[in-house]
């Protein structure tokens, strides 16, 4: 039998997990929010959140499979129909917020590779800030991709791929410049390590806003809920399932804490990061930049020499995040939105919905998503002309969208294990006790940490505004699939 017929080996296994999950710009954005105290988040969010979550998707995956799968049927099949379908729905609506933020963020590679670094903030047309102007460009974007992705972007895939494949080499450049410019230092970081649970930033000096922090932690191993499919794909999965979710948390979170470790090498907080153009959203570009200048100046380069040096590392950085970009949009542009009309009943949408043009794309259904992503982007551009509170928000927001689903999965999971009559061919947790043991602690890790993101500006007194906006889609969404469903059950039981 060849290989490919047995499975993936546990090698193979974790090196899939390790390029589903890790993300670059994870690391950046945790070095200035938190600077060394963001390890011990990581590390602590691969033990209680990552491991046990990534074998409940693997329980799922491994039981309910094949045409059945997904999101849906295995919410239907532990909960009920209606729980399946607002479940799915909010997991849909996480990623029309990522769309809504990404849209906007896009455009910040998209300078830097031209100009070496963040220009969307002298953006300006018709009196209208940069913030605004940035707004109407994300709406373009949104109207662009949809018109390409109806018409299909399988070549555009493919060309965007380079792009994962530069972001994949970042990591390689952080870690051999990094120990360059340490050598050059004589052994000297440039980010003093003293109380690492202390952060640099001044917006993250209190209680609250630690434990607020841990939703970026918890963010940063997103993607888990694509592994329940890889169970049967895997070579004797008993024992390797278990084994590969472990050793790609281990080596996630070693190369979380390792980069997090490095940008401390090049960057001081205070002279770096603490000016007011730097953001959420142009984080890795402007460490990037820096880095490149620090190894300039450690190689004897002379000051405008090692800014062009910096400048070039940055525009790499712009090019390669702005092609992992559009790949990812062209893709999620449509598949969140085929697997949920497709993958529910067709009753509980208008008929347009449903139907596929000649690419089998639902074209209705995704210019009805461009409208509803056009019109959050211009509220939200329009509502907030400060570009640093702005992508502040638009990350939150996202990372408040992209985690509250899990708590649906994680809801459903002992009721799943107490089904009778159900094929599992894999098992991580054997005891019903366990079971709700690891539930509780996962679902309460999540819960809280979405808690005191969304009430961290009002406890602070910074006002409800923020709050607001990241508790809107949430709830917007919520009575959305409440209402559609309720609909279409009215219609049934006619």
């Amino acid at each position: 039998m060849s290989k490919s017929a047995k499975g993936m080996t546990l090698v193979a296994l974790a090196m899939m997990i390790f390029t589903t999950v890790f993300g670059f710009a994870n690391g950046p954005v945790a070095f200035y929010l938190m600077g060394y105290g963001s390890i011990v988040f990581y590390v602590l969010a691969a033990i209680f959140f990552f491991i046990p979550f990534a074998l409940m998707m693997a329980e799922y995956g491994s039981s309910i499979k094949g045409e059945n799968g997904g999101m849906y049927k295995w919410l239907e099949v532990s909960v009920g129909p209606r729980f399946a379908f607002i479940g799915t729905f909010m997991w849909f609506a996480s990623y029309v917020v990522w769309m809504v933020s990404t849209a906007s963020k896009v455009w910040i590679p998209f300078t830097t590779a031209f100009a070496g670094s963040d220009q969307t903030q002298k953006l300006s047309l018709f009196g209208m800030s940069s913030t605004q102007v940035v707004g109407l460009l994300a709406c373009l974007w949104m109207i662009i991709v949809t018109f390409v992705s109806i018409k299909g972007v399988k070549g555009i895939i493919r060309i965007t791929s380079l792009g994962g494949l530069a972001v994949t080499s970042l990591n390689a450049i952080l870690i051999i410049v990094s120990g360059i410019i340490l050598v050059a230092n004589g052994g000297k970081l440039a980010q003093p390590m003293e109380n690492i649970m202390h952060s640099p930033n001044p917006g993250y000096q209190t209680p609250i806003s630690l434990l607020s922090f841990a939703v970026f932690a918890i963010f940063a191993y997103g993607g888990l809920e694509a592994l329940g499919g890889m169970v049967d794909k895997t070579e004797n999965p008993e024992k390797n399932f278990p084994r590969g979710i472990m050793l790609s948390a281990l080596i996630i979170s070693v190369g979380y804490a390792l980069g997090i470790f490095l940008w401390g090498i090049s960057t001081n907080w205070d002279m770096v990061l603490s000016g007011k153009s730097t953001n959420l959203g142009n984080i890795s570009y402007v460490m990037m930049n820096n880095l490149g200048f620090e190894f300039g100046k450690g190689i004897g380069l002379s000051e405008a020499a090692a800014i062009t040096v910096g400048n070039w590392f940055a525009r790499y950085t712009g090019i390669g995040m702005f092609l992992a970009y559009s790949g990812a949009f062209f893709a999620l542009t449509y598949t969140p939105l085929k697997t949920l009309v497709m993958g529910t009943p067709k009753k509980l949408w208008p008929k347009k919905f449903t139907e596929l043009n000649e690419n089998g794309m639902p074209s209705y259904a995704m210019w009805a998503q461009c409208a509803l992503v056009v019109a959050i982007i211009l509220l939200a551009s329009f509502a907030m002309p400060d570009s640093s509170v702005f992508y502040r928000i638009l990350t939150l927001m996202a990372n408040v969208s992209m985690t509250l689903p899990y708590l649906f999965l994680i809801y459903a999971f002992p009721k799943f294990k107490a089904k009778d009559g159900l094929d599992r061919p894999f098992e991580a947790f054997k005891s019903q006790k366990m079971t709700i043991l690891v539930s509780v602690v996962v679902f309460v890790l999540v819960l809280g940490a979405n808690i005191f993101t969304i009430f961290q500006p009002l406890l602070e007194g910074a006002g409800i505004k923020d709050t607001l906006w990241m508790i809107a889609g949430p709830i917007g969404f919520t009575v959305l699939g409440m209402i559609l469903y309720e609909n279409y059950d009215r219609k049934n039981n006619k």
